[in-house]
Order: structure tokens, then sequence, then C-alpha cells
């Protein structure tokens, strides 16, 4: 696949993506930034050092809204002013998102209009709510997880929502590296679905 829809998430092995209590001002929740020590080696020759620069060398963004907004909305510009696609259930009156980002309400029209931003390089997916939703539509193509090796007990799971339906994985890749294990992983589709 040329520009696949990859969501790149930092989780704890029990499944948390921030501690308890995410909200404006601690954004990560209670100790959630325990699941980012391995950015620490982003600018390294080393396994988080090439994942960090595979996934500044995306050509789009699908966020949540509850992840753009907790991230201040980027400010309008998430990295090298890539388009970013706002998947929301509404969108209110007069708020215009600032810079390159745009608010989509249709999960399928993201992904299409997100894809076609990106050209033919991949585009990055952040949030749990957004995930879930390109997964439920059939439309992530990989997950980029980097697995840290801590238990948080509570906060913000990553897949809590996505329903009764099995959905099978691929392992295509696995990276080691201080304090994080980078898995890549592949929506397995049930041959004919693209």
């Amino acid at each position: 696949m040329n520009n696949p829809i990859r969501l790149y998430m930092s989780m704890s092995l029990d499944g948390y993506i921030a501690g308890p209590d995410d909200r404006p001002g601690q954004e990560l929740g209670r100790d959630g930034g325990r699941l980012f020590n391995w950015l620490d080696d982003r600018e390294s020759d080393g396994p988080s050092g090439q994942v960090y620069r595979e996934a500044l060398a995306t050509g789009a963004v699908i966020s949540g809204r509850r992840t753009f907004e907790l991230a201040r909305r980027w400010q309008g510009d998430h990295h090298d002013g890539v388009p970013i696609f706002v998947l929301t259930q509404q969108v209110d009156d007069g708020d215009v998102p600032p810079g390159h980002a745009r608010f989509v309400t249709d999960v399928e029209d993201c992904a299409r209009q997100a894809r076609a931003a990106a050209g033919d390089r991949p585009v990055m997916v952040h949030g749990a709510g957004a995930a879930q939703a390109l997964l439920r539509a059939g439309q992530l193509d990989e997950m980029e997880i980097h697995l840290v090796p801590v238990l948080l007990g509570s906060g913000r799971r990553l897949f809590d929502h996505l329903g009764s339906a099995h959905i099978e994985l691929d392992l295509v890749r696995r990276l080691e590296d201080r304090d994080v294990t980078h898995l890549r992983y592949r929506v397995h589709r049930p041959e004919g679905d693209a």
C-alpha cells in the first residue's frame, strides 16, 4: 500500500494511552508522560529515532476532536504544514480550526481526503476515538504501537469502544529500543476487501 492510514500511539502494557484525569493542563493524565520517555531518543540513529522520523514523513494527519483540543489544536500545524483532518461528530457555527486543520464529520470522507492530501506518503492518525472510528469503517490500514513496559492501572484505553467485531492483525515489524518496543501491525482484511 502506497499511502497507508497508520495509527501512531504510545501505549502501556495494560492498554492505556493516557493516565487518569486527562484534561487541559494535564493532557496525558496523571503519570501518562511515562508513555513518552522513548521520545528522549527521537534524535538518535536507533529504532526510536527511525520511528520518529517516519512519523514526521507522513503527508497528512487524521486526529480525533478530543486529541486535537487537548493538543491545543497544534496551533494549526502538526508538522511541516501537512493538512490536519479532525474527525468530529459536529462542527459548531463559527468554529474555524487554525492553519492547516479542517473539521470532517464523515469517517470515509475523512480517510479519502487525507489519502488524497498525503499523495504517496502515509497518513498519521492520532487519538483513540479516531482510531476506533477508522477501524470500524475499515479505513485504518496499520498501527504503529509504541509499547511501553509499564502498567498504568487506569486512565484512557486505546481500544475500549470498538464493539464486538473481531479484527485480525498481522505483525509486520518489531523494533526494540530502550524503554519501548515499536510494533507495526497491518490490519488484516478478508480477501476482496481493500
